[in-house]
């Protein structure tokens, strides 16, 4: 079985990465609020966190009343989110390319994957586990780098490929070089409405008053250049004819 692409870089920046995402300005301030807003009232729900990292989606989720399974590649990042939620959350060290065997069909209302497909590189697998677990009428909801952006950052001539980039992360203290893809437009939609998904919305989220307050350079700069783009899809209530 291969080695998720990231994992080793988010093994050594699970520590600094748990310590500060409460706060840094592109998480917090700017991709949080925009995923949090494309969340259905989550109360009573079964919530799949696809990808929980240090676990402030599923606390949030479980504040907020939903039941939470959450999974993420990096078993440092699961310790973190295990310390965050208590003893009795279900948190598993899972690889979102490897299916979803532990959990039936049907049986969950929403996936909330935020800032984790980007690190996967065949999303025809993920999504069809996804649709799998929803009931029918759930709520998909994912975050990802907005493709236009990382076409410009990564300095490619090779737009409408799926990619393997990188980059050296220093917004987290140790400076570790983070592997991921980039891939353009249509291949960030074509597999989500392969899968069966019914888009709903999509937004390219702003930088609020709080990340001009902590980060004045960078709320400039994601005023007019977009660094996140985030999705709600749906599974539809009745199969489709």
């Amino acid at each position: 079985m291969p080695t998720p692409r990231a994992l080793d870089a988010y093994e050594a920046l699970a520590d600094a990465y748990a310590a500060k995402i409460d706060t840094k300005p592109h998480n917090a301030y700017c991709e949080r609020p925009a995923t949090l807003a494309l969340l259905p009232d989550v109360h009573g729900l079964r919530v799949l966190d696809a990808g929980c990292g240090p676990g402030v989606y599923a606390e949030w989720l479980t504040e907020h009343g939903a039941a939470v399974v959450a999974v993420d590649a990096s078993p440092k990042m699961v310790a973190h989110a295990k310390a965050r939620l208590g003893p009795d959350a279900d948190v598993r060290v899972h690889d979102l390319a490897q299916p979803l065997t532990f959990l039936e069909d049907a049986s969950v209302d929403l996936v909330l994957s935020p800032l984790v497909m980007d690190y996967v590189e065949d999303w025809a697998a993920p999504f069809a586990e996804f649709h799998r677990v929803l009931r029918p009428g759930g709520t998909f909801v994912f975050s990802i780098s907005h493709p236009s952006t990382d076409f410009t950052y990564y300095g490619t001539d090779r737009y409408f490929d799926t990619e393997p980039v990188g980059a050296v992360w220093r917004g987290f203290g140790p400076h570790v070089y983070v592997p991921t893809y980039r891939r353009p437009l249509a291949a960030a939609l074509s597999p989500l409405l392969d899968a069966g998904f019914r888009l709903d919305r999509i937004v390219e989220p702003l930088p609020t008053d709080a990340f001009r307050d902590a980060d004045p350079r960078h709320h400039a700069e994601l005023s007019t250049t977009p660094a996140f783009l985030c999705l709600r899809a749906h599974k539809d209530r009745e199969a489709r004819r």
